[in-house]
């Protein structure tokens, strides 16, 4: 990848419908960049073209909105995808999505129709199809975010913040390490998902309750334990020898995901653990407290 300060940078926003797509791309136009929904795959590239030889110094780079309705979506994206990389312009692939149970919702209150329900598709049934056609394009994205217990503004924060992150970063595999509570549900985006309930639990201590893993005495309650003291050091050098077959694997991104039962002192602990001892290692990783607030 020619990684030369000026690259264009092209963002592609996709996703299920309902998930959040429309507030994503709003949240591009607010960091400065040029942003235009609905574009079918096939002529990406040439708004590439366009956009490079006359607006580029306007803005800060094109982001461009695009979902599965078009009939030769599979096709005409791959295409499109050889052609951006050719021109030295490889696209980021943001990905949003959600439960079917919270996109169903989301439908009822804005009493909308779903884009495949005019294929005669009940609700539930369209928003299953297409995830279905979408998940070639979710597998192939740089960051994939899960909307389900986001309000617009958690979404609008946690976007801003992971872009921040990965822009201007190389095509080394991206490691996101995520916390999360298990009385909230299974985070969907998960590669790779360890149950930590068996660390001694700080919610007992009167003293601790109220802190959350990234306190010291919350992470030295867990971590130096006689059960934290032998998992740890031994779950850190498995990680370490096992992110690397991933990356030869060519993955484009990893997700880490460390369970509690509320999120908020164990998980924690353990992700802060992990999130440092794999940015001292070099890697490109980011990090997400799920439901530190909830629990």
């Amino acid at each position: 990848m020619d990684s030369g300060a000026n690259r264009l940078s092209v963002v592609v926003i996709t996703g299920l419908s309902g998930s959040g797509k429309s507030t994503a791309i709003n949240v591009f136009e607010d960091m400065g960049y040029f942003c235009v929904d609905g574009l079918p795959a096939m002529l990406i590239p040439k708004l590439v073209t366009l956009f490079d030889e006359q607006s580029a110094h306007r803005y800060r780079g094109l982001a461009l909105g695009m979902d599965v309705r078009q009939a030769d979506f599979d096709s005409d994206w791959l295409d499109a995808l050889e052609t951006l990389k050719a021109s030295g312009n490889p696209p980021q692939i943001i990905f949003t999505e959600a439960s079917t149970r919270e996109i169903m919702r989301r439908y009822a209150t804005t009493r909308r129709p779903h884009p495949f329900e005019s294929e005669g598709y009940g609700l539930g049934e369209a928003v299953e199809e297409e995830r279905r056609r979408m998940a070639t394009l979710r597998e192939a994205a740089d960051l994939v975010m899960d909307t389900t217990d986001f309000s617009i503004h958690d979404l609008r924060r946690q976007l801003h913040e992971k872009w921040m992150f990965l822009e201007g970063k190389g095509p080394d595999m991206k490691v996101h390490i995520m916390s999360f509570g298990f009385k909230y549900g299974l985070p969907t985006e998960s590669d790779l998902l360890f149950d930590l309930r068996f660390l001694p639990n700080p919610y007992f201590e009167p003293s601790l309750k109220e802190m959350s893993g990234k306190d010291a005495p919350v992470a030295d309650y867990v971590l130096k334990s006689e059960e934290g003291s032998l998992f740890l050091p031994k779950f850190l050098d498995f990680l370490s020898g096992l992110i690397p077959l991933y990356a030869k694997e060519g993955r484009y991104r990893l997700t880490i995901a460390l369970g509690c039962t509320g999120g908020r002192h164990r998980s924690v602990a353990t992700a802060e653990a992990l999130f440092d001892t794999l940015r001292k290692e070099g890697y490109t990783v980011s990090l997400e407290h799920r439901h530190i607030e909830k629990g």
